[in-house]
């Protein structure tokens, strides 16, 4: 028997009545589970001998279980990966399922070693001019010791790491400087404000949901962001933060250079007045929730109208970013749609390259699908 807990919360426009899965009494006790995703990494990796050896396991951080960490994979049949990690120590404490899943997704072996480099003047050249550029957006994900992160963090703890971020945004001066705006008690005129920039993060993902990341919505969430709208920080969404650097145009050395010095900023202010610093692991690099994101945690973007690539077959497009190691989407997000001539083009990789490395990879594959789309638009006469 499946057993869900049904909450809801609301506060001045932001409200959400949702159902968070908590296991089966089956998976609780022992039982060795159904995972309906069957075939998810999950389902490939997660034995019954794995599941004996590590199925009463508690994570002294925050008490999290393998039962918790698959949950998305066991009630939902459509997960490719299908575990979430419920504090740093679930990749120490279950290992034996997250390690193959992660060599498997990201196409690491057992001697790989993750390096960061933030360093803006490495990066060669930047977008063509003349390329129909709309925005450019740079994100990384980044957590902080002795916290949990989203599907296991304790309502304390992200109330704690709320309140120390909140008090490390007011240190922020030049550009990065602005405000911080907490979900909870949030004005409906803020709140709307917030909405027509697309800055709002919004409850209701049943993935984020079964996961355990909506537990106490929206209370100890929060989004950041400076005067010009150019830097935001997310705070409790899917990672501790998602810190991003965005703006109009194609130049992607000045939102690269902005993330920097604001990735330094919230690093720099919580250690200064908490001691703590970002989570890092020597081979998984920057420890995020989802394993998918590990390593940079870094998506770098552009909006780009493509008439010749739509025109020659979104498969076709497909096909070439992958030689490329891009992903192309569609501009409503991961599971949005296409519509018209304008992609989300961004870098594939998360773990295994550093930073600039995958800035690099997304500038010079984005100028090269442009090229290709010039001479498209001549083949198909546009």
């Amino acid at each position: 028997m499946q057993r869900w807990m049904k909450m809801g919360a609301t506060a001045a426009g932001v409200g959400v009545v949702g159902l968070w899965y908590m296991g089966t009494a089956e998976e609780k006790g022992g039982a060795y589970p159904t995972v309906r995703s069957k075939h998810s990494l999950v389902a490939k990796h997660l034995t019954k001998a794995k599941w004996e050896k590590l199925k009463d396991i508690k994570t002294k951080t925050s008490g999290f279980t393998l039962s918790q960490a698959i949950a998305c994979a066991v009630q939902f049949d459509n997960q490719h990966c299908g575990i979430y990690a419920g504090d740093f120590d679930s990749y120490m404490d279950f290992a034996d399922v997250f390690d193959p899943i992660i060599r498997e997704y990201h196409g690491i072996d057992e001697n790989t070693r993750h390096s960061s480099d933030m360093d803006v003047s490495k990066i060669r050249g930047n977008i063509k001019p003349g390329a129909p550029v709309k925005s450019v957006r740079i994100r990384v994900g980044r957590s902080f010791e002795g916290f949990g992160l989203s599907p296991g963090i304790t309502r304390q703890q992200r109330l704690d790491l709320e309140k120390l971020l909140a008090s490390a945004f007011t240190k922020f001066s030049g550009d990065l400087k602005g405000n911080y705006y907490p979900l909870l008690g949030m004005a409906e005129s803020v709140r709307q404000q917030l909405v027509d920039d697309h800055f709002l993060f919004m409850s209701g993902d049943p993935n984020l949901q079964v996961a355990g990341m909506e537990r106490d919505w929206p209370e100890g969430r929060g989004i950041f962001h400076n005067k010009d709208k150019t830097f935001l920080v997310w705070v409790n969404e899917e990672d501790q933060t998602r810190i991003i650097s965005m703006q109009k145009g194609g130049d992607v050395k000045a939102v690269f250079e902005r993330l920097a010095r604001g990735i330094k900023a919230v690093q720099q202010s919580v250690k200064a007045e908490s001691g703590k610093d970002f989570q890092f692991h020597p081979k998984f690099g920057y420890i995020h929730s989802c394993p998918t994101n590990l390593g940079t945690g870094m998506r770098a973007s552009v909006h780009i109208d493509l008439p010749g690539w739509t025109k020659e077959g979104l498969p076709a497009l497909k096909k070439r970013c992958e030689e490329l190691a891009l992903q192309p989407r569609g501009t409503r997000g991961e599971s949005g749609g296409q519509t018209g001539i304008t992609y989300d083009i961004s870098n594939k990789h998360r773990l295994g390259y550093s930073e600039v490395q995958l800035v690099q990879c997304m500038i010079d594959g984005v100028n090269t699908l442009y090229e290709e789309d010039l001479k498209l638009q001549k083949k198909h006469n546009l």
